[in-house]
């Protein structure tokens, strides 16, 4: 099965999606938390920069919960719907 190219919208959701993760995460260590969700660090470092713009729902639900952030926060980010932690100033 071939997966087809994401598109224009799925790139800029997932770019939304990094930035919301990146700060929750704050100034805790990204290794610290990868650890915590159970993926590697530079998985975690790709998310948040949006070169990963289409991560697993259960990579999704694990960061949530290492950043106590509720999945669905992270799908209103996702939608576009909702940025949540105060525009996250």
């Amino acid at each position: 099965m071939v997966r087809q190219p994401l598109t224009p919208e799925q790139v800029e959701a997932g770019r939304r999606l990094g930035a919301v993760l990146r700060r929750a995460r704050a100034e805790r260590d990204l290794a610290e938390v990868a650890h915590a969700a159970g993926i590697s660090p530079e998985t975690l470092r790709k998310i948040e920069t949006g070169r990963l713009p289409s991560p697993g729902f259960g990579t999704i639900v694990c960061l949530g919960e290492a950043l106590d952030v509720p999945l669905h926060e992270l799908a209103a980010v996702w939608r576009g719907s909702g940025v949540p932690l105060e525009a996250a100033s």
